[in-house]
């Protein structure tokens, strides 16, 4: 009995025990719950406390991008962060919006901003999965996401979200919520919102897509780039799939029409993955706009600018150049081994190198072909493919692959390639990845500049063989040796100073003692190393001859002439020597184009620019350019070097254009080393100026003169810049008179002068007026025929 009863007494001190183990317990969580119940009210109130203000949404005041037009106003590239066009839902079609609610959140239009249901079923996904692998959010959700949050998946997100959406719903109307989320929403390749996707996918405003184009924009939000029909359209029209059967299912659509858009075609925009019309014009364009306004002006406020780009001539200046430049490296051997393909022939290039490459084993020092993936800048390397191989290469075993230059110096530096180029390489190593040196021979550059010469509006500009791999503008920014196109500015200079066309000078050798640095002698030659004897003003600027450039420069002066080129325009210093005669001083081609458009104006200088306005989003208009001209020389001399011109074109160093077949003025240009050609021509509304040399100055090769290398790229251009355009005449100014002349005295013409019998242009009182230097010959002929009067032309020739 006693063991017994011992038994029971332990019992009841292990219940105690329990009992008082279960007190404290039910004590701690009686005084734990209404801190945890405090705590959790204190953090929500934190979190609704520090949530942002959603009453600016009603001002609702996107980045938008600053759209160029061309002189048609044609739209022809955007600069955004983002790449945004505001479209108010009132013009969005229903069966737009349709798809989006449909596909994004069924109950938009019952719910208050958050849907219990699907939160519901996404916590229950996430909680078998263990992570959080889905939202539930709704179309509210996600434009306070968009506006306020981040995008990272926690719980704490989460809350805050659905408290914002939840104040949304009550401050906005539903139709104003859908139009923050249709025009802020992003859909792949830099479109945000549905009117930029729209114009990305399929060329055309989101006002005017059909179903089948709406259920695949409708399709995107959930991974962009993985159902972008651009990267795959088989995904895409899984999704799309997706949205017409989500559309049926809610009554939207029927099933017909399901099907209906299911087989519709869907037209994609072949342009937008392609490369921009005129890259140089609108980095110009993007250049001025960053100086003068700021980073945030060109990228957020939506400008409209207009430019004078001309999308016809702009399109001929760039297929001219190419063309041009390919037979200049036909020629010469120069010929670049770089190809650029579509993303969408990757596959195909690198399935057929795998297959040129069958089992053969990778080996240091073969060649092979590869295509670039793209640039590492950190690690200065360049990323390819070699059929199924990886491959890199230093920036530094790019050999010859200078493909851009410094602003300042105008030297050539090495910049990578861009995806897309396929070329041939030389394995270094072999590894993984394998190294590859990449051998390129210098493409043989080119610049091209066309100016309406009455207002002074560039309507096509090209800066260069391809801005993708060189963004340096040949026509702006590089300062070249104009060589002979530069004599036209001397002979202007001693027509005004009362030289005529029809005086002659004595072509022959000449030296110059210790002219040259470190006390040499200077014997400077024509070009075909001949000489002619007494010619010409007009012989010798026809035939651009040396020697006689050179003594005219010494008779007028050479600080004369240097002002005067800077008065038609030439803005860059002129070395004040006799060497000016040759074209020694380094210009731009926009500047030539300048001082030429003044002989093609009738003396009137005109400023090229490349905007003629620019509109923010308001419609204010932060400027506008007005064309004005300065009448910087008289227009008869003018027309006198306009006449001569003309017969350079015709029977000079210029008869490459005359194929033209209208009236045109021009004149070449050639360095003595061959580093530089030139043409420079221009009728009496247009001029345009070409160059084509080498980056870093090499010669272009013996026969590569102005009138071989860019006289072509001129004539291509011009003949479609022109073609469909009324014939004109350069008109005669008041005071020109015309004489018969003997073009190899300059006096007037004897009667059996023959050929050498032409009409000659002078400024009224200069004409000659004796037969020849003869004193009894000249009055023996006076005596029987008489000194003829000058005559008023009535047309030009």
């Amino acid at each position: 009995m006693r063991r017994i009863k011992k038994v029971s007494l332990n019992r009841i001190k292990s219940r105690a025990g329990k009992s008082r183990i279960f007190k404290k317990i039910m004590l701690g969580v009686l005084i734990a719950f209404p801190v945890m119940i405090l705590a959790a009210g204190l953090w929500l109130y934190l979190v609704i406390k520090n949530l942002p203000d959603i009453y600016t949404l009603k001002d609702y005041r996107p980045s938008i991008s600053t759209r160029i037009y061309a002189d048609n106003n044609q739209l022809i590239h955007e600069f955004y962060l983002e790449d945004r066009r505001v479209l108010h839902v009132s013009k969005v079609p229903k069966h737009l919006l349709n798809a989006f609610v449909a596909a994004e959140d069924t109950r938009f239009f019952q719910h208050q901003g958050i849907d219990y249901q699907g939160i519901f079923r996404a916590f229950l996904k996430n909680l078998t999965h263990g992570a959080i692998v889905q939202g539930g959010s709704t179309i509210t959700q996600q434009v306070a996401k968009s506006f306020y949050l981040s995008s990272e998946r926690t719980y704490d997100r989460k809350i805050k979200e659905a408290i914002l959406a939840y104040r949304i719903d009550k401050y906005l109307k539903k139709y104003e919520i859908l139009n923050l989320y249709l025009n802020q929403i992003y859909l792949g390749h830099g479109a945000y919102g549905v009117d930029a996707a729209a114009q990305c996918y399929f060329g055309k405003s989101a006002t005017n897509v059909n179903l089948a184009e709406s259920a695949m924009l409708a399709g995107l939000p959930k991974a962009p780039n993985k159902f972008s029909p651009f990267v795959s359209m088989e995904r895409a029209k899984q999704r799309q799939a997706y949205v017409l059967t989500r559309m049926v299912e809610d009554g939207y659509i029927t099933a017909q029409e399901k099907d209906n858009a299911l087989t519709a075609r869907v037209r994609l925009n072949t342009h937008a993955l392609q490369g921009k019309v005129g890259p140089y014009f609108i980095e110009n364009v993007r250049r001025y706009i960053l100086e003068n306004y700021g980073s945030d002006v060109l990228y957020k406020e939506g400008l409209n600018v207009y430019t004078t780009m001309n999308m016809d001539m702009q399109h001929a200046a760039e297929t001219a150049i190419e063309r041009g430049l390919r037979e200049v490296e036909e020629r010469e051997g120069y010929k670049s081994p770089i190809r650029n393909i579509s993303q969408g022939k990757y596959a195909a290039f690198l399935a057929a190198v795998s297959q040129e490459l069958g089992q053969r084993e990778l080996k240091q020092g073969m060649t092979v072909k590869a295509l670039v993936e793209g640039n590492d800048e950190a690690e200065r390397v360049v990323r390819l493919r070699i059929g199924a191989y990886r491959g890199i290469a230093s920036y530094d075993d790019i050999d010859g692959g200078q493909v851009d230059a410094d602003v300042e110096s105008g030297k050539p530096s090495r910049a990578p390639l861009r995806a897309g180029d396929t070329l041939n390489v030389k394995i270094i190593s072999v590894g993984n990845p394998i190294q590859v040196m990449i051998r390129l021979k210098q493409p043989v550059q080119g610049a091209l500049l066309c100016m309406d010469v009455r207002t002074g509006e560039v309507k096509a500009m090209v800066g260069g063989r391809n801005f993708y791999q060189s963004e340096f503008n040949r026509a702006t920014q590089a300062r070249r040796q104009p060589g002979s196109a530069f004599k036209p500015l001397i002979y202007t200079a001693a027509f005004d100073k009362g030289f005529t066309a029809a005086k002659v000078l004595v072509d022959e050798p000449l030296s110059f003692k210790g002219a040259l640095p470190g006390g040499q002698d200077w014997n400077p030659e024509n070009f075909d190393r001949e000489y002619h004897g007494p010619t010409t003003l007009r012989t010798a600027l026809v035939h651009s001859r040396n020697i006689i450039t050179i003594k005219l420069l010494q008779e007028i002066g050479v600080d004369y002439a240097a002002d005067y080129a800077a008065n038609m325009g030439i803005a860059s210093p002129l070395a004040r020597n006799l060497s000016m005669a040759l074209g020694t001083s380094a210009v731009t081609l926009q500047e030539i184009v300048r001082a030429f458009g003044v002989l093609a104006n009738q003396g009137k200088k005109v400023e090229p620019f490349f905007i003629k306005k620019i509109v923010d989003r308001t419609g204010n208009i932060f400027e506008e350019h007005e064309p004005a001209y300065q009448q910087v020389i008289d227009p008869k001399v003018a027309f006198i070097t306009t006449s001569i011109l003309q017969d350079v074109v015709q029977r000079g160093t210029g008869q490459g254009v005359k194929a033209i077949g209208r009236p045109v003025a021009g004149k070449t240009g050639t360095t003595d080393d061959l580093k530089d050609a030139w043409f420079i021509g221009y009728t009496p509304s247009l001029v345009a100026a070409v160059w084509v040399g080498f980056d870093d100055g090499k010669p272009l090769g013996r026969q590569e003169v102005g009138g071989l290398a860019a006289a072509p790229i001129w004539l291509y251009f011009m003949e479609k810049a022109v073609g469909n355009t009324p014939v004109e005449t350069f008109p005669v100014p008041e005071g020109i008179v015309t004489a018969k002349i003997d073009s190899r005295t300059g006096m007037l013409a004897k009667p059996l002068a023959g050929d050498a019998a032409i009409t000659e242009y002078f400024l009224e009182g200069t004409a000659p007026a004796d037969y020849s230097a003869n004193t009894l010959e000249n009055k023996l002929y006076k005596l029987f025929m008489g000194t003829p009067e000058p005559k008023k032309p009535s047309t030009p020739r």
